[in-house]
């Protein structure tokens, strides 16, 4: 369904953003990064050890990420950083008994620890940090408040892993009224399977999936415009 015929649908429902190109506006949208850290994506982390998949495809995604957040600092959208911090005394008691057994015991992103460190990119002063003890980033923390104290009604959810902190993260971000959209090149998994099928659930239920080259698109045809204006 094309973004005008998404328009004419909507004309009797006041307040709602139509079409990509008024949800992905820099001025109500945060680019938020889930999970960038040692412990997900580096080789020797906690996924490579544990697990023993392939890292390669890590580097390459921090670098399309990077490439995003650049692009979100040049017109102003604000950028937020999920990091999470397993410690085993603080995790939910399901979540626990998962990663204990799936992980041989190992502690992921533990507090202080060189896996809890961010990943080839991270954040610069004044951007918001903000730090999980279980798969979403709005369970248990100040995210919405943080977000909704910006004017924030758009995400751009970015990261790892995309079937579980990514996923689980967007929708309760869908719950809470955030528009989603999640680039499809920037977010990536050790689960193919899995991360194919997120894709799909937020193409079909949950948001919209640009590649990062759209976005960056939209958000310096608005820079322009704005320039264009004064």
């Amino acid at each position: 369904m094309s973004d005008a015929t998404i328009g004419s649908l909507a004309d009797g429902h006041p307040g709602l953003l139509n079409g990509l190109d008024e949800i992905l506006d820099p001025a109500h949208t945060a680019l938020v990064v889930v999970d960038m850290q040692n412990d997900f994506c580096a080789e020797n982390g906690y996924i490579h050890t544990t697990q023993g998949v392939d890292m390669s495809a890590n580097k390459p995604l921090a670098a399309r990420i990077g490439k995003l957040v650049e692009a979100a600092r040049d017109v102003g959208a604000m950028v937020v950083w999920i990091r999470a911090i397993y410690d085993h005394e603080i995790l939910p008691a399901p979540m626990l008994t998962k990663m204990l057994a799936k992980g041989k015991g190992a502690v992921c992103c533990a507090s202080g620890s060189w896996g809890a460190d961010f990943y080839e990119i991270g954040p610069i002063d004044g951007e918001q940090v903000v730090e999980k003890r279980c798969y979403s980033a709005f369970h248990n923390t100040q995210m919405d408040d943080i977000l909704r104290r910006r004017g924030i009604r758009s995400l751009v959810m970015t990261g790892v892993a995309t079937n579980v902190c990514v996923e689980s993260t967007l929708r309760e971000a869908f719950f809470h009224g955030y528009y989603i959209a999640m680039p499809p090149d920037c977010v990536g998994s050790a689960n193919a399977y899995l991360h194919e099928a997120s894709i799909k659930s937020v193409e079909q239920i949950f948001g919209y999936i640009p590649e990062s080259d759209e976005v960056m698109g939209i958000w310096a045809g608005k820079a322009g415009a704005a320039a264009a204006a004064e």
